[in-house]
């Protein structure tokens, strides 16, 4: 096993920062090293916005839910998928490109582009000693933030990443087991094996949330994600994928 295996092994989400500015030297190379992520033809599209104006930090915050650590870290980082740079440089080429980039397929690129551009980020983070934590709940209120963030067409917020120096360390959260997350040459379809593996892994799950919130919580995983997933939840994103231009075909 080597450092970066260590790294990568000893990743758990962090909400509670110290007040610690990230320098900018270590946004930089935080930055630098999401832009050496792979990405689909070269293609790069995504844009990494940095916020640091404290009121629109707070303004995050309430957008994503009022989540604390939204506000309070040492610097927030918003992931978009960018397809608006391929309209420009189809302009500056004289080329029409508005089909293809406004096809589902270069939307998925382009959220595909942005999360593999976030997880080089978030390792090359944790590399440092500092913490991480993905906030989907931008996704909420996903056209206040674009218009907090002046995005243009083609540009929509994926994701945001809170990053800092942790002020406490939650333990690691076992993940699923791997016979149900790797399968050889097809997919697995023995539903008793499979089934077992997941009550095997809500054990797991159930005495890590009980040890956590000293017997407060024992959900199992499947009984969360039932929960989770029995309502459908931000049905507005269509929508606005569309009016800014996105998955249109």
């Amino acid at each position: 096993m080597n450092t970066v295996i260590e790294t990568l092994l000893d990743h758990r989400s962090i909400r509670k920062f110290t007040e610690k500015p990230l320098t900018n030297e270590q946004i930089e190379m935080i930055v630098k090293s999401a832009q050496m992520a792979s990405t689909s033809s070269f293609i790069q599209a995504y844009t990494i916005i940095g916020v640091k104006d404290r009121v629109k930090k707070q303004k995050l915050a309430e957008l994503a839910g009022n989540q604390p650590y939204v506000e309070n870290n040492g610097h927030f980082f918003v992931f978009c998928a960018d397809l608006h740079r391929h309209k420009v440089a189809g302009h500056m080429e004289d080329t029409d490109v508005t089909a293809s980039i406004e096809s589902t397929e270069k939307f998925l690129v382009a959220a595909v582009d942005a999360a593999l551009a976030a997880q080089n980020a978030s390792i090359a983070a944790e590399s440092m000693g500092l913490g991480i934590c993905y906030i989907g709940g931008l996704r909420n209120n996903i056209e206040e933030v674009g218009r907090l963030l002046n995005l243009p067409d083609y540009v929509i917020p994926v994701f945001g990443l809170a990053v800092g120096e942790p002020a406490d360390r939650s333990s690691v959260k076992p993940r699923l087991p791997l016979s149900n997350v790797y399968h050889e040459d097809q997919y697995e379809q023995n539903e008793k094996a499979f089934n077992r593996g997941l009550e095997e892994y809500n054990g797991v799950i159930s005495a890590y949330y009980d040890l956590r919130t000293a017997g407060k919580r024992k959900d199992r995983w499947t009984e969360q994600m039932a929960n989770m997933l029995k309502e459908p939840k931000r049905l507005h994103m269509k929508e606005y994928l569309e009016k800014k231009g996105l998955m249109k075909h």
